[in-house]
C-alpha cells in the first residue's frame, strides 16, 4: 500500500500568510487574474479599463527595470579607484622617490597629477614628470594653485 507524504496534510501548512511590504509585477498579475477570472460575465470589464491596467503594468515594469539599472551604475561607480581618485587631478603631491635600479628611497619628490587610471584594481596616479605611483604611495597632497602664504585679500 502506498503512503501519503505528511507534509501533504492541510494540517500541516502554514495558517498564517506573511505579507510582504511590496507590490510587484507578479502580485500585480495574479491582482489582474482573480479580477479577470471573477468578473460579472453580465457586465465584463471594460476594454478601456483591462488596457489601462496593462499599461500601468508595463510602466511598473519599465520602472523596476530602470530602478535595477541605476542602482548597478550607482554600485560601479563607488568601487571604481578612478572615480574615487578623479579629485586629485591638477593637485600637487608628494610621495617617497624609488630607484628603479636600487630599489632604495631616494627621498621625497612632489609633481602634478595630470590623470588617474587603474591597475589590478589599484588607482594609479599619472604624474606630470611622467612617473606613475599608486594613490596609497602618496604622503602630502596640496592645491597645486596654494604657495603657502596666507590671502593678501582676506580680512579679518
Amino acid at each position: 500500500m502506498t503512503t501519503i507524504d505528511p507534509t501533504l496534510y492541510l494540517s500541516n501548512q502554514p495558517k498564517t500568510r506573511v505579507p510582504s511590504a511590496e507590490l510587484g509585477k507578479d502580485e500585480f498579475l495574479k491582482i489582474l487574474m482573480v479580477q479577470l477570472q471573477n468578473q460579472d460575465p453580465t457586465q465584463p470589464m471594460d476594454d478601456t479599463q483591462f488596457i489601462s491596467q496593462m499599461a500601468q503594468f508595463s510602466s511598473l515594469e519599465q520602472m523596476m527595470n530602470m530602478t535595477k539599472s541605476i542602482d548597478t551604475l550607482v554600485q560601479s561607480q563607488l568601487i571604481s579607484p578612478v572615480i574615487e581618485y578623479s579629485h586629485m587631478i591638477g593637485k600637487e603631491v608628494s610621495y617617497q622617490a624609488i630607484d628603479q635600479e636600487t630599489g632604495v628611497e631616494t627621498g621625497s619628490t612632489s609633481s602634478k597629477v595630470v590623470a588617474v587610471s587603474q591597475y589590478e584594481g589599484w588607482a594609479v596616479l599619472e604624474l606630470e614628470n611622467g612617473e606613475k605611483i599608486y594613490a596609497d604611495a602618496v604622503t602630502q597632497v596640496k592645491d597645486s594653485n596654494f604657495d603657502g602664504s596666507p590671502d593678501e585679500n582676506v580680512t579679518e
